[in-house]
C-alpha cells in the first residue's frame, strides 16, 4: 500500500433511493442486457441490479463501470489492473508493489523540469541497479549504491516531486492512494463531480508511460513499510496462515511486500517490463460511481483512454495445490495478545464452496445470533470469537478466530471454536437461522450500496475476479436455493479433522525478525516551486463551476413533542424505508463512571422471562440493531432497522430495559473479561501511543482515560446496582432524535411504549479534567518493536472560530496529505520516515484548547534525524506561493463538494453546538478562505505553531534508541504501562 488496506438484518423489502436501481425485493434471476446510448456506445446492464450499473467496453478492451448517485457532487474513482504480487517473478518479489509506488512519480511530461537531461541520468541509475543486483562482493555493492545515490541526487535537480499529488489536490480530490494485493493493483481518488475531465486528462497521462524517477528514496519508503510489517503481529499471523494453506501457490509463498533480499536488489528493467506487460487497456478497468451523466462520462473516458493500445496479455499459470490431508500447525510470536486462527482451504470465486462457506460463516458468526456469538461470546466462554471468509480467483478460505480469556489456553479456545463447527455438522442450529442470515447478507449488501465507495469497490472486485455482474447481483438469491440439509452435508464433507491450518499467535520474542537496514540516502531536491509544462497547462484548464451548499439546521431539523413533553427532533428519510431512533441523555462517563460499566454488563443479561441468548435471537429475527452507547458526555439508547418493524423493536427494547435481570455468574465473567481486556490493551502499541501516552501528555494523572474502576471496585459492586442504574436511566432528562419516513407512526409508538416519570431528574454533576501545560517532557515506553514512533503535542489557545478557516488551509499546505510540506521534506526528500504528518487540531468543545500535533514513525536509527527535520519544519515554515495557492484552491473545492445530508444533519448540528455555534460555519470559512494570502498563513504559523513547547511521546525498543538524543527534547520519563492506563498490577488476573 502506498501510504499507509454494521449492517443488521433488515428485510428484503428495502428500497434504495438515489442510486438508479430496482427494489431488492424482486427475486427474478439477474440477466444481462446490451443497449446503446445516445452517442452510439454500447453497454451492458443487469436486470434487478440495485446499483444501476452500466458496463461499457471500449474498442481497446478497457472496461468502464459507471453508476449514478446524486447524494453529493462527488465521484469515487478507481483504476484497477489485473496484476498483483501473484505475478511477481520468484526472483524479484515485491515488484508489483514497487511499481504501484512509482506510478505516482510522473511521466516524461509530469514531474520533470527538463526531461531530455533527466532521462540520461535515469538510464544511468537503472543500469547501476542492474549491476548492483548481480554484484556478489559486498564492498563493491556498497560502492555501486553510493554511485546510485550520487547520480540520483543530481537527477533530482531536474525532477519535481509530488506533481501528481499536487494536481489531484488542486482539483479537490480526497483519498488519493493505491493498494497492491495478490491479484490486483488499484489506484484511488474521490473527486468533485465537476473535475471529471481534468481527472481523466491527468490519469490518462499518468498511465501512458512509466518513469522511475526518485526511485531510491521511494525504495527507502518501501523498506520502512517492510519494517513496519515486522512490528505487526497480525500481518505475521496472516502470512503464516497463508503459508500453511498454500504451500506451493503464490498466495502463500509470495508476500506483496516481497522478501528483504529482493527489496535490497531491485531491477528497474523488470519493473518496466511488468508495466509494459500488464498495464494495458484490455487488462484494466476504470470505475466511476457518483454524480455523473452516463453519456458525457463515457465520452470523456473514451476521449482520454480510448487511444491506449491493447496487446495480448498472458497471465501466468499458477500451481495447483494438493489436498490438505494432515493438520498444519504454526506458532507465531510477538508482543501482542494471544489468539488462534483455524483455517480451511476452499475453492475460489464462482465455486460451490464460495457459497457454502459463506453460509456456514454466517451461521457461526453474524455479530448477533450465530453459534459463536451466542454459545461463546454471549456466555463469555472465551474472550472473543468470530469467523470470516475470503474468496480469490484460484482458491478461498474460511477462518475461525478466537482469543483466550484469563487462565485459558489457546488450545482450549481452538477446541471450543471447533465444537461450534461440529454443531453445524450435526444440524444443531435453529431452522429459521439459515433464511435469516441470507436476509442479513442481502441487506448488508443493499445497505452498502448506498455508499459510492462501496459500490465502486464491488465493481472493481468483479473485474479483478472475472465475475459477470449478473452473478454478483444474483449471488444471494442463489443462496436461497440451498437447504439446511445441504449445509449439513457440506459441513461434514468440508470441515474435517485433518485438513486444518492452525496458527497460534503466542506472546514472546520473535526470533525470525528480518530488518532491512537504511542504506544511507543523500537528501534529494524536491523543487517545490518548480512546475512542469504539463502542470502549468493543467492549472490553466477550466472546470464547470461547482457552488457549495450549506445546511440550514433549523429548517432541516424539525421538532415536535411527545405526549409526555419529551422533545423529538427528526430529519426525514427521503431515500428508503430505514429508520434510526435515538433516546439521548446528556450525561455519560463524566457524570457517572459506573454507567458505561453497567451498560456493558447488560449486554450479557436477559430479562425475567428471556435468556440473554433469546433476546439476541428476537432482535435478529426482527432485523433490528439495538443497544446503548455511552460517551464522555452522552448516553444514547438506540434501535435501527426497517420502519415496518420499528414498533416491535421498540417494544422489545423497552421490555429489556425495564425487566433486565442481574446474574451473579455473568457479572464475575464480565469483570474477568474486562481485566483480560486490559491486559490485552497493554500489548497494543497503537493503544499505548495514541491512548495512554497521548492522554497522559495532555492531562497527566488526572484524565478521564485513567478514571476507571479498579478490580476491587468492580468486585465490590452488587450486580443489582448496575441493573438498577440501567433501568433508572429513563428517569433522567432526555430528548429523542428520529431519522425515518414515518414520524407520526414513530411518535405514536413512543407514546405507547416509552413510558417515563412525570418529573425527570437533572443530571449528576460531571467530573472536570484540566488540561495541563505542555513542554519540556519526554514520555517514553519501552516496547519490543523494530520501528519507533514519536508524537509531539503542544497546547495552544482555547477554541476560536476565527482560526478555523486558516487552520484548514494550513493543514492542507503544511502537514496533511501526500503533497504537504512535511511529507515532501521528511519522506520524499530525506527518506527519514514512512509516515510523517502534522496538524493544527481544533477543539471539540468551546472551552477546550486547540493543539499542535506532529507525528513520525521511522526506523529507530533514523529517529534523531527525523526529529531534527520535523522540529526544523515546526519552527521554520517554507514559503511556496504556488503550493499555498494549490492548497487554498483545493480546500475551497473540497468544501464546495461537501454535502451534509440525511441523519448527518442532526449529528453535525450536535457537534456545532458544542463549539458554541448555531449555524453551518463552513459558509463563513468558505468566504474567509477565498481572501487568505500566504502572509496570513505565515502569520498564523508564527502565532500558533512556531516556538511551541512540546510534550513528546515515544514508543520504541530502548536498546535501539539513542536515549541521550531524546533527553535533548526534555526530561525523559520512562513510563510504566500500568501507570499510563491506571491499571493496578496486583489486580490483573492472568
Amino acid at each position: 500500500m502506498r501510504n499507509l488496506h454494521y449492517v443488521s438484518l433488515l428485510s428484503l423489502a428495502l428500497v434504495l433511493g438515489s442510486c438508479e436501481q430496482k427494489s431488492s425485493s424482486e427475486t427474478a434471476p439477474a440477466t444481462e442486457n446490451v443497449q446503446t446510448d445516445a452517442n452510439g456506445f454500447t453497454y451492458e446492464t443487469v436486470e434487478n441490479d440495485p446499483t444501476g450499473l452500466r458496463l461499457y467496453t471500449l474498442k481497446n478492451g478497457l472496461k468502464v463501470y459507471l453508476s449514478k448517485n446524486t447524494d453529493e457532487p462527488k465521484i469515487q474513482t478507481f483504476i484497477a489492473v489485473k496484476a498483483g504480487s501473484n505475478y511477481d517473478p520468484k526472483d524479484n518479489t515485491g515488484l508489483a508493489h514497487y511499481l504501484e509506488h512509482m506510478v505516482f512519480k510522473g511521466t516524461d511530461e509530469i514531474g520533470t523540469k527538463d526531461w531530455e537531461t533527466e532521462k540520461g541520468y535515469l538510464k544511468q541509475i537503472s543500469d547501476l541497479y542492474e549491476k548492483h543486483a548481480v554484484e556478489k562482493d559486498e564492498t563493491k555493492k556498497v560502492a555501486i549504491y553510493r554511485t546510485i545515490d550520487s547520480i540520483s541526487n543530481v537527477a533530482s535537480n531536474f525532477a519535481v516531486a509530488n506533481e501528481y499529488d499536487k494536481m489531484t489536490a488542486s482539483i479537490g480530490a480526497e483519498g488519493t492512494n493505491a493498494h497492491t494485493w495478490v491479484e490486483e493493483t488499484v489506484y484511488k481518488n474521490k473527486i468533485p463531480a465537476n473535475e471529471l475531465e481534468k481527472w481523466a486528462h491527468l490519469e490518462s497521462e499518468r498511465f501512458s508511460q512509466l518513469v522511475l524517477r526518485l526511485f531510491h528514496t521511494e525504495l527507502e519508503a518501501v523498506y520502512e513499510e517492510f519494517n513496519r510489517g515486522q512490528d505487526n503481529d497480525g500481518r505475521k499471523t496472516w502470512a503464516a496462515m497463508l503459508d500453511g494453506l498454500f504451500p506451493t501457490h503464490p498466495y502463500g509463498q509470495q508476500t506483496t511486500i516481497g522478501t528483504s533480499e529482493h527489496l535490497k536488489n531491485p531491477s528497474l528493467e523488470a519493473i518496466h517490463a511488468y508495466f509494459d506487460k500488464y498495464y494495458v487497456p484490455n487488462n484494466m478497468s476504470v470505475v466511476l460511481v457518483g454524480d455523473l451523466d452516463f453519456e458525457n462520462t463515457i465520452k470523456t473516458v473514451d476521449k482520454y483512454f480510448g487511444n491506449f493500445k491493447s496487446k495480448e496479455v498472458v497471465h501466468p499459470t499458477l500451481p495447483k495445490e494438493a489436498p490438505i490431508t494432515q493438520n498444519v500447525v504454526k506458532d507465531v510470536y510477538g508482543p501482542t495478545s494471544e489468539s488462534v486462527n483455524i483455517a480451511f482451504r476452499a475453492d475460489g470465486i464462482g465455486s460451490k464452496d464460495e457459497k457454502m462457506v459463506r453460509l456456514v460463516d454466517m451461521i457461526l458468526a453474524n455479530s448477533s445470533a450465530g453459534l459463536i456469538d451466542l454459545n461463546l461470546n454471549q456466555k463469555q466462554e472465551i474472550q472473543y470469537g468470530t469467523s470470516y471468509t475470503q474468496s480469490l480467483n484460484d482458491y478461498g478460505f474460511h477462518v475461525i478466530n478466537g482469543a483466550p480469556k484469563s487462565g485459558q489456553t489457546l488450545e482450549e479456545v481452538k477446541d471450543l471454536l471447533l465444537a461450534q463447527i461440529e454443531l453445524v455438522k450435526q444440524g444443531k442450529f435453529d431452522d429459521w437461522l439459515l433464511e435469516a442470515v441470507i436476509n442479513d447478507l442481502e441487506l448488508s449488501k443493499t445497505k452498502s450500496y448506498e455508499n459510492n465507495t462501496a459500490v465502486a469497490t464491488a465493481y472493481y472486485n468483479a473485474f479483478i475476479h472475472n465475475q459477470d455482474w449478473a452473478d454478483v447481483v444474483s449471488f444471494n438469491e442463489e443462496l436461497r436455493k440451498i437447504t439446511k440439509q445441504d449445509v449439513v452435508d457440506f459441513a461434514n464433507k468440508f470441515y474435517k479433522d485433518n485438513n486444518q491450518v492452525i496458527v497460534y499467535k503466542r506472546q514472546g520474542e520473535d526470533k525470525n525478525i528480518v530488518k532491512v537496514d537504511n542504506p544511507g540516502i543523500t537528501p534529494i531536491q524536491t523543487n517545490r516551486d518548480a512546475k512542469s509544462e504539463f502542470l502549468a497547462k493543467f492549472d490553466e484548464l477550466k472546470s464547470p463551476d461547482l457552488q457549495p451548499l450549506f445546511v440550514d439546521y433549523k429548517s432541516e431539523i424539525k421538532k415536535q413533542k411527545l405526549a409526555n413533553g419529551i422533545e423529538v427532533s427528526y430529519v426525514e428519510n427521503k431515500t428508503n424505508d430505514l429508520f434510526d431512533l435515538n433516546i439521548i441523555f446528556d450525561m455519560g462517563r463524566d457524570n457517572n463512571k459506573k454507567l458505561a460499566h453497567a451498560v456493558g454488563f447488560v449486554e450479557y443479561l436477559g430479562t425475567d422471562k428471556m435468556s440473554a441468548e433469546d433476546v439476541k435471537k428476537e432482535f435478529y429475527k426482527l432485523g433490528i440493531e439495538y443497544g446503548v452507547r455511552v460517551s464522555d458526555d452522552k448516553s444514547i439508547i438506540y434501535i435501527s432497522g426497517l420502519q415496518k418493524n420499528m414498533e416491535k423493536g421498540l417494544e422489545l427494547l423497552e421490555n429489556l430495559m425495564t425487566t433486565v435481570a442481574p446474574n451473579d455468574e455473568a457479572y464475575k465473567k464480565y469483570v474477568d473479561r474486562i481485566m483480560k481486556g486490559r491486559q490485552n490493551t497493554k500489548t497494543q502499541k497503537a493503544s499505548i501511543l495514541w491512548g495512554g501516552l497521548h492522554n497522559y501528555g495532555k492531562y497527566g494523572e488526572n484524565s478521564r482515560f485513567r478514571n476507571i474502576l479498579s478490580y476491587k471496585e468492580m468486585m465490590d459492586i452488587n450486580p443489582q446496582e448496575l441493573v438498577d442504574l440501567v433501568k433508572g436511566i429513563k428517569d433522567f432528562k432526555q430528548r429523542v432524535f428520529y431519522y425515518g419516513n414515518d414520524i407520526a407512526g414513530t411518535t405514536k409508538a413512543l407514546d405507547k411504549h416509552h413510558v417515563v416519570s412525570s418529573e425527570l431528574k437533572e443530571y449528576p454533576k460531571a467530573t472536570e479534567y484540566a488540561e495541563k501545560e505542555t513542554g519540556g517532557e519526554v514520555l517514553f515506553v519501552d516496547f519490543d518493536m523494530v520501528q519507533a514512533e514519536m508524537l509531539f503535542v503542544a497546547k495552544d489557545k482555547k477554541f476560536d472560530k476565527k482560526s478555523m478557516a486558516v487552520s484548514r488551509v494550513f493543514n492542507s499546505y503544511f502537514g496533511s496529505g501526500l503533497s504537504s510540506i512535511v511529507f515532501q521534506e521528511i519522506r520524499e526528500s530525506k527518506s527519514l520516515a514512512y509516515s510523517a504528518f502534522s496538524s493544527y487540531s481544533q477543539a471539540r468543545k468551546a472551552d477546550d484548547s486547540n493543539y499542535v500535533i506532529a507525528y513520525v514513525g521511522t526506523q529507530a536509527n533514523k529517529l534523531t534525524q527525523a526529529v531534527d527535520a520535523m522540529m526544523d519544519l515546526m519552527n521554520n515554515i517554507p514559503e511556496a506561493e504556488n503550493q499555498f495557492n494549490a492548497a487554498k484552491n483545493a480546500t475551497l473545492k473540497k468544501i464546495a463538494a461537501e454535502r451534509i445530508t440525511k441523519d448527518d444533519i442532526f449529528w453535525n448540528y450536535e457537534r456545532v453546538q458544542k463549539l458554541g455555534l448555531d449555524n453551518d460555519f463552513r459558509e463563513e470559512m468558505y468566504k474567509e478562505i477565498q481572501n487568505l494570502t500566504m502572509k496570513d498563513l505565515v502569520d498564523f504559523f508564527n502565532e500558533n505553531i512556531k516556538g511551541k513547547k512540546y510534550t513528546t511521546m515515544v514508543i520504541g525498543n530502548k536498546k535501539d534508541l539513542d536515549m541521550n538524543a531524546l533527553s535533548k527534547l526534555g526530561k525523559v520519563k520512562e513510563m510504566d504501562i500500568d501507570e499510563l492506563f491506571n491499571y493496578e498490577k496486583t489486580e490483573i488476573k492472568q
